[in-house]
């Protein structure tokens, strides 16, 4: 190998929220420096919370996302029912997690079956994909359908929900509205085993990093909601002390911040860190299944994520049948929230990963200070540290065969549904 030094620039992301770049710049088969820029726009959600009611915060934060709004809803629910001492438990707990279920199965179908398997595939895109695979196209379609359907019994609608509130629901579902939709939920769970033995058999790259992988913890359950951070390096930290062991940063070549451990540097949150870390909570059924097609624990291959997001579609679909078949309608759709001054914290588990809010009310509830961190931000540093790794690799490979494992190395985190796209173009300079 020569010392040449090349670039590889992507100028522009194709349909991002913002616009997005890549530049990668190899000296022989070592990166010296890897940039993905990031420019989100400038939507100033966390300023436009100051000053609104408290009851506001999820309506107006769940608006960030069409694909995770679920995430966002209930990450500013508990937060701010952490700042007025209200603690949300019981069936109204249970229909929280039976909505994200529902989140949780419709954009992981979306990506595993639009985005990610045609690069496994060797097709540009899911379209071209599905002139010789329609029928798991269509299959994909069907399990993204069933996740839907349950956020629009929970939520109203499936995107952007308008039932959730501080406190609960403004309507709870009847027992025969849910039961109802339990035929679709059971053929969208035999349909995910029959595309994960399916695409168990898919070429995956040999490729591994040493992560450290960050998520939420519960003692019974795998982690849609949480009260406490773990790591694989021993983190176990009440969530409201996320600000004193991870801290964001502004890099110049991007408008999106950078988050790290304090004192360790990049580190995953997402499907692969919670199937890592809570590997034994998944159902039996489901870790049997996992287990079939090849998966254990510890899984640090990034490509993977393919079948380890179908794995949390099956937990999904075998949460939501358990959840619905044990469900007792609540006495009252919410609990009551009277305002007063505090701070809370709140996080939850999108599917993307560990979302993280914090707002401090004043005695009349009126949001004064608001934060809030997505997956995005979280994995933005281990993403270009993929690619730093992936580097000899890119150094020995054409121009268009490194272009497309380049993209992929970024789309195995689907750090936002646009962002999974095809890049533009691919310039590399040879000096």
């Amino acid at each position: 190998m020569t010392n040449k030094t090349r670039t590889l620039q992507v100028d522009y992301l194709t349909r991002v929220e913002g616009e997005a770049s890549l530049i990668l710049r190899l000296e022989g088969d070592k990166a010296t420096d890897v940039r993905l820029a990031i420019f989100e726009p400038p939507r100033f959600f966390e300023a436009l919370l100051r000053g609104r009611s408290y009851l506001e915060a999820p309506d107006i934060t769940s608006r960030i996302c069409g694909i995770c709004p679920a995430a966002y809803l209930l990450s500013a629910c508990h937060a701010v029912e952490a700042a007025l001492g209200v603690h949300v438990d019981g069936p109204l707990r249970d229909l929280r997690r039976l909505l994200y279920c529902g989140e949780w199965i419709e954009s992981h179908a979306l990506h595993v079956f639009l985005l990610h398997a045609p690069d496994f595939l060797g097709y540009p895109d899911a379209l071209s994909m599905a002139k010789e695979h329609g029928e798991w196209v269509q299959r994909g379609l069907r399990i993204k359908k069933a996740g839907n359907t349950l956020m629009s019994i929970l939520g109203g609608r499936s995107i952007h929900p308008i039932n959730v509130r501080v406190g609960g629901f403004y309507r709870v579902p009847r027992r025969a509205e849910l039961e109802a939709h339990l035929p679709e939920l059971r053929r969208g769970r035999d349909a995910t085993m029959e595309a994960l033995e399916w695409m168990a058999r898919f070429p995956f790259p040999a490729f591994e990093r040493p992560y450290e992988f960050v998520s939420l913890s519960h003692p019974h359950e795998y982690p849609l909601l949480g009260e406490r951070l773990v790591s694989s390096e021993g983190l176990d930290i009440p969530v409201g002390e996320w600000d004193a062991h991870f801290v964001e940063e502004q890099v110049p070549y991007s408008s999106a911040l950078h988050a790290r451990r304090v004192g360790r540097g990049a580190y995953l949150c997402g499907p692969l860190a919670r199937f890592n870390l809570h590997f034994d909570q998944l159902a039996p059924e489901v870790q049997e299944a996992a287990h079939w097609v090849g998966l254990s624990v510890p899984c640090r291959n990034p490509f993977r994520t393919l079948l380890v997001r179908l794995v949390e579609v099956l937990q999904s679909f075998t949460t939501a049948i358990h959840l619905i078949e044990d469900y007792e309608e609540p006495p009252a759709p919410h609990v009551d929230t009277p305002p007063r001054a505090g701070t809370g914290v709140g996080a939850t588990e999108a599917p993307r990963g560990l979302l993280y809010h914090r707002y401090t009310l004043d005695s009349e509830g009126t949001i004064q200070e608001a934060r809030i961190v997505p997956p995005t931000s979280q994995n933005q540093l281990s993403i270009e540290e993929d690619l730093r790794t992936l580097a000899p690799e890119l150094a020995t490979r054409p121009l268009g065969d490194a272009t497309l494992l380049a993209e992929r190395a970024i789309r195995n985190h689907d750090p936002c549904i646009s962002c999974a796209t095809h890049f533009l173009t691919l310039k590399r300079e040879q000096i």
